[in-house]
């Protein structure tokens, strides 16, 4: 597992480079948790905001200043955005990019975790909740993420060449994300560990990606 162990200086921008600062969402709530709750909007844990403050002013202070501000249209991921704006970076504005969402579960979406094996037409995924071929009905699988999340890598990318991005995600798109830099697939993404609030900074040079940090944790 590529990891550092704590936060490092921030990588100088080169011209040509395009850097992404992925950051995972903060703890959903307790109940949440205890579900399959993918693609749907649940709330944060409360009692986590007020406990991990120092979590927030760390990557507060971590993240580049003159960043494009990205966040999902679940409101997971905006309410972590304005939680590390409030612990210390300037207050910015966001773009919502539907593409970045966690995979969709369809039919499986509130399952408890127990009642799902029994549904599932192919062996689960040891780090996962199903197999990355697996499509639920009314779903994607995770293969199928990897594909929206890349071309969306790609054109954000594209868009703002040679920018540092911020973008507050998911797990599941950040494994997506960086199974398009490294080439690998969808079932070997899921064997990546994405903790809430780590950070993972991908750059594209001239086209090419790699992986410059995966599952940094804030206070590490």
């Amino acid at each position: 597992m590529i990891q550092r162990a704590a936060f490092l200086d921030t990588p100088a921008l080169v011209p040509g480079i395009t850097r992404f600062w992925l950051i995972r969402h903060a703890l959903v709530e307790q109940n949440a948790r205890s579900r399959l709750y993918g693609s749907l909007d649940v709330p944060l844990c409360p009692e986590s905001l007020v406990s991990q403050v120092p979590m927030y002013e760390s990557l507060a202070a971590r993240l580049p200043r003159e960043a494009v501000w990205i966040v999902t249209p679940l409101s997971r991921t905006q309410h972590t955005a304005r939680a590390i704006q409030q612990a210390g970076y300037p207050q910015v504005p966001w773009e919502i990019e539907p593409a970045l969402i966690e995979q969709s579960m369809g039919d499986y979406h509130g399952l408890r975790h127990h009642e799902l094996p029994d549904r599932l037409s192919m062996t689960p995924h040891p780090f996962w909740p199903m197999a990355a071929a697996e499509v639920p009905p009314d779903g994607e699988s995770m293969e199928q993420v990897c594909v929206r999340v890349a071309e969306a890598m790609d054109r954000l990318a594209d868009q703002h060449d040679g920018r540092d991005i911020v973008a507050v995600s998911h797990g599941g798109t950040i494994r997506a994300a960086t199974a398009h830099a490294l080439g690998i697939s969808a079932d070997t993404s899921l064997r990546l560990s994405v903790q809430n609030l780590s950070l993972t900074i991908l750059e594209r040079h001239r086209g090419v990606w790699r992986v410059v940090t995966l599952n940094e944790t804030p206070g590490a």
